[in-house]
């Protein structure tokens, strides 16, 4: 676990925005060294003011998460200015909606490459190096916060892709804790589920895509979409804080809204029992009925 954060370095991909952003804040307000992390410039460029203004040590990055190349050389930049990294959150992501058989291959690669790849590149680049810095001294502590989604936990309809995604980090993370068990105990890791929080995932969209091509389920979806997560009662920053005193404590699964397990656990009961998957939206029937409807169920 890292109890101890001033003076430490944190890498905060997706920091333009949203819970990129509030961790990067509950970083600086830490006393935390920033390497800020974002596709989007402009975005990128105003959180880097405002967290210098703010008196943090930051340094930012514009790039696709998704580019292997592009995060290999954040990497070995990050090191030369400020050594291996003591906190890295592999935050951006992207969000999706419709129906399975209707998303395109475009729509596939980039919703996995931001998603999975993403923090596939982030583990790969930045984890070799905390293991280097760990086994020169004894004292070095690191952690690495991976963002999933309560979608990586169920599986709810008219969201495939962006489901399959967090499926796939839910399990790169419980296999990179196990795996760094095996070698370190200096590295600690943690599973960040957020539920419906208020952030700008919803309105991402696919560069090219043009919304006015979208089909009735991808726009029910985005609509449905939109409305949980503007509706969220946990903010954004208050989700960062959480995450930070999570990290203190050493916790793996952290969780925005853990009164959402009560479908988590019938899903695995689902599996033990061999049993048909039960229905998400069953205690929803209304939300239900009017996606079977529209959709033509």
């Amino acid at each position: 676990m890292l109890e101890r954060f001033e003076g430490a370095t944190a890498v905060v991909t997706g920091a333009g925005s949203g819970l990129g952003l509030e961790l990067a804040r509950a970083a600086a307000r830490r006393g935390m060294r920033l390497v800020l992390v974002d596709v989007q410039a402009q975005a990128l460029n105003n959180a880097a003011q405002e967290l210098r203004q703010a008196g943090a040590q930051a340094l930012d990055f514009t790039l696709n998460v998704a580019d292997a190349a592009a995060m290999e050389g954040l990497a070995q930049a990050v090191v030369q200015a400020w050594g291996a990294p003591h906190l890295v959150f592999n935050n951006a992501g992207v969000g999706t909606s419709g129906l399975l058989w209707e998303a395109t291959a475009e729509e596939w690669q980039w919703v996995l490459g931001a998603n999975l790849m993403g923090v596939a590149h982030g583990v790969r680049c930045f984890v070799p190096r905390m293991l280097e810095a760990a086994s020169r001294d004894p004292a070095w502590r690191g952690h690495v916060v991976n963002t999933a989604s309560m979608a990586g936990l169920v599986n709810p309809p008219n969201m495939g892709v962006y489901n399959a995604s967090k499926h796939a980090v839910v399990s790169l993370t419980e296999t990179l804790h196990h795996d760094l068990g095996l070698v370190s105990t200096q590295i600690g890791t943690s599973l960040l589920c957020p539920f419906f929080v208020p952030t700008g995932i919803a309105q991402s969209q696919r560069p090219g895509a043009d919304p006015a091509h979208a089909t009735l389920s991808q726009r029910l979806g985005q609509q449905m979409l939109d409305k949980a997560v503007q509706s969220g009662k946990v903010s954004a920053a208050q989700l960062a804080e959480h995450t930070f005193h999570a990290v203190a404590r050493g916790e793996f699964y952290i969780y925005s809204h853990p009164q959402a397990l009560a479908s988590v656990r019938t899903r695995m009961e689902d599996v033990l029992e061999a049993r048909q998957p039960t229905d998400p939206l069953a205690d929803r029937p209304q939300v239900r009925e009017m996606l079977g409807r529209q959709l033509g169920g």
